[in-house]
């Protein structure tokens, strides 16, 4: 199908030259994309570039054009080189020139014979229909210009019938006319751009050629004729010299039987004046007796004078006989040649007769040979007739058969359609549940920081040192999570059916009770959805109580190497937009920003649906820009750590300039596969921040940065829908997504699963007995399907719903041990 649209397209060849100037060449181009191109005419254009200097006969050097043979073969090559380079530019100029339009180009450096020959044999050879040749502007009267001039009037006269040409001046088109014994080339304004005089006269030529004085002329009385001279004008014209001089010659002749008329004419006369002087001296000796001395004298001076007229006469006439004998030998040489040219001619035709006559008895032969095959190919179609009546007979059998096999495809592909039904319903299934997850994992994440902002007094309270105990089992050992300096005692507990985490103050340590009470304060006063929540204190035991994040903190997972536990590439592009949201928000605090003493991935922590958080123990008031600055610089590492999965804590932000191709080789293969527009625009994101005391407002800065985080999360969601909604339009009916074959009441849906404990909660759907306990710990009273108000917090088991349950995962293992 390519190779036919690729035939549609009409090339257009362009004939350029090296002698032409780079704006003359891509005037030319331009008219012929403007004549064809504007009306959507599908074209391809072929650039015939015609190079005349590649012989290096004469070479460019700093003392002028020398010889080429007068420079050594390296620097004639590095010479040539150079010249090719400078041509291969100037053809990527112009096919760029030509844009969309599809360009080729083909290089003539032929030389062995006129270039205007040369065109003829590519227009006949390419079978080209439209030809365009731009022709340099120079002056009328240089030799360059009227052999430019002369050869487009060869071109057009003896191109073939099926080719167009069109010849352009500076981008112009102009028309080629001839009148007398001229030609003209004028635009399409009527202005004449060039002149060409086509044939020159010989009596003028001839005349140039006497003018010189008498060597010239006794150089045309002994002329040496011969075919094999390099000097004579026949064998630098060629063979078209005859052609050019067949009027003068016929004119010639004429004038030789004028002048041959007007000897015998004179003859005559002289003979009648010999005569008549004879006569007249006899009668003159006569008088010698009879007249005087005087009389004598005088008559003598009359006949001296008489005497040198004649001479002069005679001498003009010698000087006209060896004028013509020039012209007479030239006539003679040339009409030798013609001869010459004649039998050649007649004999080739003799030749050609006598194969075109082996040519008739060859093709008589095959002929012969092409009937009988006719008649034998007849014989076949007549058998190939006898053999489809009997096919078809058996085609018609054949097609009552394929009735029956229709109908019964008619029903298979109602059946499938059906299936096709079923399945697309189960996807929107599938993509409403997916959709409520979403939304559980955002109630989830902001729900309990919403509800409190309008309330912070009642978000936090304080606790007995007998309630921290209970909460810790005594601080027992096996609660214990982390331990180190004087705020690294961390132990998990639960308080009222919640899980937190128990932040302890080293008995090591000593803290004022004003310093304790300041962080209470601060802390209490910082609400956000990705900073983990403050629950309260305990005075006594100088504690601070938090949310418990279930999948623990960001380095554990990202700096892992085992595959059981990673985080996706659309996983890492949300964390960093939910870090960047909890940023520009303590950045733009008032009545000064708030500051993260140490963030790195261990200060972020993952809750149940891998929500980041920012630990909000770390948080400090500063009023120093550059403590702001070291933050924003700080979030740019982490960056880079979520897209090599490696540890960038200890760059150096001032010497260090990132390497973003080696960051896109580091990238972490335990991501997936990271699309890599998104890739760069991370690593953007990384220097601006790196770069950040460049900016003049720092919180201005933070909000840009996150609000281009958010457009990336945007980004990477909807990538991951096309490719879930691609794998699940691929997978049809054969799909072993879980979603397709377990029923929509077994799954929980908060969690998404399927359940092994349900219990039915006030709005009537059952949950998950853990999930939603957790969802009503966290201080949750609408319904998470819903959004309404429950009107209680009881549960109550759903024993028939785990019985169905039950039965259905023994009816699975049973299907699954008759597959294997």
């Amino acid at each position: 199908m390519d190779m036919k649209l690729m035939n549609l397209h009409e090339k257009i060849h362009v004939a350029l030259t090296n002698e032409m100037q780079e704006q003359e060449g891509c005037l030319t181009l331009n008219w012929v994309i403007k004549k064809w191109v504007s009306h959507n005419h599908p074209i391809s254009i072929v650039i015939l570039f015609i190079n005349s200097s590649s012989s290096f006969e004469l070479v460019d050097t700093p003392f002028g054009k020398l010889p080429a043979s007068s420079l050594s073969d390296d620097k004639l090559n590095i010479l040539k080189k150079c010249e090719e380079e400078k041509i291969d530019k100037l053809l990527y100029r112009y096919i760029a020139f030509c844009g969309k339009v599809k360009t080729e180009v083909h290089k003539i450096t032929k030389h062995d014979e006129p270039i205007q020959k040369t065109m003829i044999d590519l227009i006949i050879e390419r079978r080209i229909t439209k030809l365009v040749m731009g022709m340099p502007y120079m002056r009328s009267s240089s030799g360059r210009s009227k052999n430019t001039i002369s050869g487009s009037f060869y071109i057009d006269r003896t191109k073939p019938d099926f080719c167009e040409l069109f010849i352009l001046c500076r981008g112009k088109l102009v028309r080629l006319k001839e009148e007398n014994d001229e030609g003209y080339m004028e635009d399409e304004d009527g202005v004449i751009v060039a002149k060409l005089k086509q044939k020159t006269s010989f009596k003028g030529w001839l005349g140039k050629m006497l003018s010189h004085g008498q060597e010239r002329s006794t150089t045309y009385s002994s002329p040496r004729c011969s075919s094999s001279d390099s000097e004579s004008p026949l064998s630098r014209n060629g063979n078209n010299h005859w052609e050019l001089y067949e009027q003068d010659i016929e004119e010639y002749f004429q004038e030789l039987l004028l002048v041959s008329n007007s000897l015998e004419n004179r003859e005559n006369g002289e003979e009648n004046g010999s005569c008549n002087m004879n006569s007249t001296s006899e009668q003159n000796i006569l008088a010698d007796g009879i007249q005087g001395a005087g009389d004598r004298i005088e008559a003598l001076k009359n006949e001296i004078q008489a005497a040198r007229v004649t001479i002069e006469s005679n001498d003009n006439e010698a000087r006209a006989e060896v004028d013509r004998q020039a012209k007479a030998s030239w006539a003679i040489c040339l009409s030798n040649h013609r001869a010459e040219q004649l039998q050649a001619a007649i004999a080739e035709e003799i030749s050609t007769r006598d194969d075109l006559a082996k040519d008739i008895d060859n093709t008589k032969e095959q002929i012969h040979e092409i009937l009988a095959d006719v008649q034998e190919s007849k014989d076949r179609i007549n058998s190939l007739l006898e053999l489809q009546s009997e096919l078809s007979s058996k085609l018609q059998v054949s097609s009552f058969a394929n009735l029956g096999a229709e109908s019964q495809l008619q029903s298979a592909a109602y059946s499938r359609s059906e299936l096709v039904r079923e399945i697309e319903e189960l996807r929107k299934q599938r993509d409403v549940f997916q959709r409520r997850i979403e939304f559980c994992k955002e109630k989830d994440a902001i729900g309990l920081a919403t509800r409190t902002s309008d309330q912070v007094s009642c978000s936090y309270r304080e606790f007995s040192a007998n309630e921290i105990r209970l909460a810790t089992d005594n601080f027992a050992t096996y609660r214990k999570l982390t331990c180190g300096r004087e705020w690294t005692n961390v132990y998990k507990g639960r308080i009222n059916r919640m899980s937190i985490a128990v932040k302890m103050l080293d008995s090591v340590a000593d803290m004022s009770q004003e310093l304790f009470q300041a962080k209470v304060n601060l802390l209490a006063n910082i609400r956000h959805p990705n900073i983990t929540a403050f629950i309260g204190f305990c005075s006594e035991l100088k504690c601070l109580l938090f949310e418990y994040m279930h999948n623990g903190c960001l380095r554990d997972i990202l700096f892992s190497r085992t595959k059981a536990r990673t985080l996706q590439w659309h996983q890492r592009t949300q964390i960093a937009a939910q870090v960047s949201s909890s940023m520009r928000f303590l950045t733009l605090a008032e009545p000064s920003p708030i500051i993260c003493s140490e963030l790195n991935p261990s200060t972020i922590f993952l809750d149940r649906s891998f929500v980041a958080k920012l630990h909000s123990f770390g948080l400090t008031p500063s009023c120093d820009e550059a403590d702001v600055e070291a933050n924003v610089g700080a979030f740019g590492d982490l960056l880079l750590q979520l897209l090599t999965g490696r540890n960038w804590a200890s760059l150096d932000h001032e010497s260090m300039v990132i390497d973003r191709q080696a960051i896109l080789k580091a990238l972490d293969k335990n991501a997936g596969h990271w699309p890599m527009d998104l890739v760069e625009e991370f690593v953007e994101l990384a220097v601006k921040c790196r770069s950040v005391h460049l900016e003049p407002n720092v919180g201005v800065f933070m909000s840009s940065v996150t609000n281009e985080l958010i457009v990336l999360k945007k980004k990477a969601d909807d990538m991951i829908m096309r490719i879930d909604h691609h794998i699940g339009s691929e997978d049809g009916a054969s799909s072993s997504d879980e979603w397709s074959h377990v029923p929509t009441n077994f799954l929980c849906p908060i969690l998404q699963i399927v359940m092994d404990n349900p219990h039915i909660a006030a709005d009537g759907y059952s949950y998950e007995l853990e999930a939603i306990e957790e969802w009503l710990e966290m201080g949750h009273n609408t319904s998470p399907v819903t959004n309404q108000k429950l009107k209680h917090k009881y549960l109550v088991p759903n024993n028939n719903l785990r019985f169905l349950i039950q039965d259905w995962r023994r009816f699975i293992s049973i299907l699954d041990n008759m597959d294997s």
